[in-house]
């Protein structure tokens, strides 16, 4: 049994030569091109959306899902030339093992080196780099985390991303410090995913802790699809971070768990950039139904009010609103030298936006209108500047 949405050798002679072309540069491709970059991780449908709203050398985009590899290709014959991966995300459908740490496509024929397949494809399709097809990382397994570092490390080939769909469940303070020894022995770069329901990091107090301590402690370590802890790692000396554009994509729900939903999906989750938190269209226009709602003045939005996004029946106009805020916040955050001066600007653009929700709330008259969620107050009181020390004190 074949899977339709792999690629397949095109009939014509122009098509192979641009598919041709793309192997060439992928051999070429080095590391360095992700360094410091905010992807947006889009599934395939949706790609279309953002790609021409990114900016050119900062930014890229992930394709997830089954289509991942066919609109990779699609992306790049088109004449897409900025960074480009493909995230096939085998993790969300099994686990790891220490026996077989790495995952191919359900009803294919098996392989002895799903692996090299994988980053195969994904080259061929012109991908900037190649992630790993590792299974989804069961908190405590370490042999699993070995045996995918292990394989990894034999192949010494920079273009592969070492992909770490991790439980969140690693960052607690008896788990991280076995995580941190398992991923020193991982070359090249690294891109954490972290598991659970809805938002892993606010699942316990310690996760931000633990997670920070793993980009200070491991060289070249990235964090994929997240939310607004992706610019977090950023400010933590991540090597590039993934900001998810739809909820599913900011997290990754373990295998054989029904995913948990916090909305509606008749309504698109937009992003008030001064509470630096994604609120439902339906439930801005709900809040400001009585006064003037904050205009956006973001490059996608020219002047739009945050209340006009009450329906999902167009998704375009939030995806590419958010999308827009969270580029022109990773501007910002590269004029400033990588190390403490980041550390300190997301620590404080976190406490203000904190400090902003009782002033919103008082102008609407709604004392409970927007509650501060609890990844946002954690990150405003932790402290990033010694995260190798900490042991979660002042993260909740």
């Amino acid at each position: 049994m074949s899977d339709s949405s792999i690629p397949r050798s095109r009939s014509r002679g122009s098509s192979r030569r641009r598919r041709s072309r793309f192997i060439d540069q992928a051999l070429f491709t080095q590391p360095e091109l992700l360094a410091e970059r905010l992807l947006i991780h889009v599934d395939a449908t949706r790609a279309g959306w953002v790609r021409d709203h990114l900016n050119t050398g900062r930014s890229g985009l992930v394709i997830g899902g089954p289509k991942a590899l066919r609109k990779t290709l699609d992306l790049r014959e088109e004449g897409y030339e900025d960074v480009l991966l493909a995230d096939p995300a085998f993790y969300e459908h099994g686990v790891a093992t220490a026996d077989l740490p790495y995952l191919q496509r359900a009803g294919e024929f098996p392989t002895t080196d799903p692996l090299g397949q994988a980053v195969q494809e994904q080259l061929a399709v012109g991908a900037t780099a190649a992630l790993t097809p590792t299974g989804y990382l069961r908190a405590g397994d370490t042999a699993a985390v070995r045996a995918a570092v292990r394989e990894v490390a034999v192949r010494e080939d920079p273009r592969i991303v070492l992909a770490l769909p991790i439980d969140v469940g690693w960052l607690q303070i008896d788990m991280i410090d076995r995580l941190i020894d398992e991923l020193s022995a991982a070359p090249g770069s690294k891109a954490i995913m972290l598991g659970g329901q809805l938002d892993p990091l606010a699942s316990f107090p310690d996760a931000l802790t633990g997670l920070t301590r793993v980009l200070a402690q491991i060289p070249g370590t990235a964090l994929l699809r997240a939310d607004l802890a992706a610019f977090g790692a950023l400010a933590g000396g991540a090597a590039f971070a993934g900001y998810g554009l739809s909820g599913r994509l900011r997290h990754v729900v373990p295998p054989g768990e029904p995913a948990k939903s916090s909305g509606f999906a008749d309504s698109p989750s937009v992003l008030f950039p001064e509470l630096m938190a994604l609120f439902l269209g339906k439930t801005l226009a709900r809040r400001f139904a009585a006064t003037y709602a904050p205009v956006c003045e973001c490059t996608a939005c020219g002047h739009r009010p945050l209340d006009s996004f009450p329906s999902n029946r167009d998704g375009r106009p939030a995806a590419q609103h958010n999308t827009s805020v969270l580029l022109s916040w990773q501007q910002a955050l590269h004029t400033l030298a990588p190390g403490p001066d980041r550390q300190r600007w997301w620590q404080e653009r976190c406490r203000t936006a904190v400090n902003r929700y009782p002033l919103v709330n008082a102008a609407i008259q709604q004392p409970n209108g927007f509650k501060v969620q609890p990844q946002l107050l954690r990150w405003s009181l932790l402290n990033m500047a010694a995260p190798s020390t900490s042991t979660g004190a002042g993260a909740d």
